[in-house]
């Protein structure tokens, strides 16, 4: 059996993005750190750290990190069970949760949860095409993601849908649309992408024009408040879910600039098929109130 002390090290060293901020969360040294990996290391035969800045996990080493946070599930909820519930610690769960979600619909979806668990979440954000690499690498317990197949060793629930449309300041739309949206102003109006994963407006510029529209002038924004506020500034055209952008519609901040068109995505929630009752908890509310939050 291994010493998961070793494993906690590389474990910590993954998440922390650093030798010494494993270290300090740890409580020893950074030469401790480093010689429980070493070990480990020596005793399986695999690097499984890369010393990269940040270090990250090797193929062998995201099966370690994986199955590190799944027995630590299983422990916080033994722990949960058969410790005094008053003066317990707090447990902790690491989810993949797209910018979008997180930004507008997430937190009412989980607010209950929040509420009545002793949790720390530990949100890791990125792309709702690329959260799944984060649970397939054994970093998160849970994502959303728009993967409809499950992966193996876990489980897969419908969310809802969340609807994009292209959107600009009424100012930016007389200006570089005085004749609707055309292949000849596309190519020339700035427009705004959250970073070079994303798709959606070449997704929908497809649709308008029935081709694939291959290149046109762009800035790269990842925030979703700067995003929606590089908009309503009138600096560019982008596409906003409804959740967004349906309130700036109806004080008059933006536009539809093709109402006839929309980018539907499909959200699922992914996560390992664990017997933990605080995962499947907050599986349970998470679905429960995102078929109230999204288009089903």
């Amino acid at each position: 059996m291994f010493d998961y002390k070793l494993i906690e090290a590389l474990a910590t060293v993954v998440r922390e993005g650093g030798f010494d901020r494993a270290a300090t969360s740890l409580y020893i040294t950074q030469s401790a750190v480093s010689q429980r990996i070493k070990l480990l290391e020596e005793l399986t035969g695999q690097v499984l750290i890369a010393r990269t800045t940040p270090p990250r996990a090797t193929s062998a080493g995201r099966k370690f990190l994986k199955h590190y946070l799944q027995v630590k599930r299983l422990e916080d909820d033994l722990l949960g069970e058969i410790g005094d519930p008053v003066n317990k610690g707090f447990a902790s769960m690491a989810v993949g949760i797209n910018a979008d979600s997180l930004a507008t619909w997430l937190m009412d979806a989980i607010q209950s949860f929040l509420l009545e668990e002793r949790v720390l979440l530990d949100i890791r954000v990125n792309d709702q095409e690329q959260t799944h690499r984060l649970l397939k690498d054994g970093e998160v317990l849970g994502c959303i993601s728009t993967l409809a197949q499950p992966m193996q060793g876990c489980r897969i629930e419908y969310l809802g849908q969340m609807n994009y449309r292209m959107m600009a300041a009424p100012k930016f739309a007389t200006r570089w649309f005085p004749h609707g949206v055309n292949i000849e102003e596309i190519s020339s109006a700035p427009a705004l992408t959250f970073d070079r994963n994303d798709d959606l407006l070449h997704k929908i510029l497809e649709q308008i024009f029935g081709e694939v529209v291959t290149s046109f002038p762009t800035h790269y924004v990842p925030s979703v408040e700067k995003f929606e506020e590089f908009i309503v500034l009138g600096h560019a055209y982008g596409m906003l879910p409804d959740q967004q952008s349906n309130p700036l519609i109806h004080t008059g901040q933006v536009v539809d600039l093709s109402p006839a068109c929309h980018v539907p995505v499909k959200l699922y929630w992914h996560c390992w098929s664990l017997k933990s009752k605080l995962l499947e908890k907050f599986t349970e509310q998470l679905t429960r109130r995102a078929k109230t939050l999204l288009e089903q």
